[in-house]
């Protein structure tokens, strides 16, 4: 089984690409760094995939919207 990841290891994989995403291209990515498998949790949520903890980090106001896609700001991570 594979280890859970914290989703503040997607939002700086986000910072560290300095690239705009899409669902799909974010997705790609998650699951090319991470594995199409991984489960990922953050500080209020677990048992996530890649779908769910991208659903999850919009809701809550995570990404930063463009003319071309989205990204995350450091500001947006919490510090606990």
């Amino acid at each position: 089984m594979t280890d859970s990841v914290h989703g503040h290891e997607v939002m700086h994989m986000m910072l560290d690409s300095e690239q705009q995403f899409t669902r799909a291209t974010l997705k790609q990515a998650i699951e090319q760094k991470f594995g199409p498998a991984t489960k990922f949790h953050t500080c209020s949520a677990s048992d996530m995939d890649a779908d769910e903890l991208i659903d999850f980090l919009a809701a809550r106001g995570k990404f930063v919207e463009s003319d071309d896609g989205f990204n995350t700001a450091a500001d947006k991570i919490c510090n606990h």
